[in-house]
């Protein structure tokens, strides 16, 4: 290999492994532990997962998402059909499929470089972390919502945010997914007896604020969060380290200094 290593230290394995086309090599190396940045700590901050967009912050900050399977779906269906159009065993057949192979693998780094992007963002900035324990296994049982679902990414975002949280020494809250955060009102606590999916923006009958549907879902997310981080379930909670216990169950989560940290996978083309 010409190129030089990222880090000085003892080099313990290297593993090659093929996406589509395209050969890396994974080399592990054993450092000292780098010094930790911290988080800019500009307060806390309340996150909304939806399919419509990737992530709407308690700020009114929105993050619309790159869907790259969406945006590409005619193109992957086209070489989808031509694939299976080919002979067996032939080499247009082969041809075919690495080309789909291709687009397979476009669309995953498109889709894991916008999550990294929002992710690193999200721990820099602020310490405090709140996010919905959203049950994404049910999401496929649910033909309108499983494709938008699992186009955004959902579970590794939240891998992502664990472990980046912890690099800084920051604090993510998971909040209870039976929690009603789209019907309530940030402003009063009212709570509507229903909601369907198709508004996206409505008024309390109580206080009569108008809400955008996912800004306010974020602002109670925020406030459930704190609001159990000061509670007496915070200081008999468990440091959840970085995804190692089953997120089935609604559960606190919180991520310290001490939790495991993952590192970021780092691939050298050869």
């Amino acid at each position: 290999m010409r190129e030089p290593l990222r880090f000085t230290g003892k080099i313990m394995s290297v593993t090659v492994s093929r996406v589509a086309d395209r050969w890396f090599a994974s080399v592990t190396v054993d450092t000292e532990d780098a010094p930790r940045c911290r988080a800019e700590n500009q307060g806390a901050v309340g996150v909304d997962l939806g399919a419509s967009t990737l992530a709407t912050l308690s700020t009114g900050e929105v993050f619309a998402g790159p869907k790259p399977h969406t945006a590409l779906l005619k193109r992957l269906r086209r070489l989808s059909r031509s694939l299976s159009r080919k002979s067996k065993g032939s080499r247009n057949r082969a041809k075919a499929r690495m080309r789909l192979a291709r687009l397979h693998a476009r669309i995953a780094n498109i889709r894991r470089d916008a999550l990294h992007k929002l992710t690193a963002s999200l721990t820099r900035r602020f310490h405090t972390i709140c996010i919905e324990d959203l049950h994404v296994r049910g999401t496929p049982r649910n033909r309108h919502l499983a494709r938008s679902i699992a186009d955004m990414g959902v579970t590794e975002f939240r891998r992502q945010l664990q472990y980046k949280a912890a690099m800084r020494g920051g604090w993510v809250m998971v909040v209870d997914r039976f929690y009603p955060s789209s019907k309530r009102c940030s402003a009063c606590g009212h709570v509507m007896e229903e909601m369907p999916l198709s508004v996206r923006r409505w008024t309390c009958p109580e206080c009569g604020t108008t809400h955008d549907r996912d800004v306010n879902a974020a602002r109670n997310i925020l406030a459930n969060g704190l609001a159990r981080l000061s509670g007496p379930t915070a200081s008999s909670a468990e440091p959840e380290a970085c995804g190692e216990k089953d997120s089935g169950a609604p559960s606190l989560c919180l991520v310290r200094e001490t939790a495991s940290m993952k590192q970021e996978v780092r691939f050298v083309p050869v």
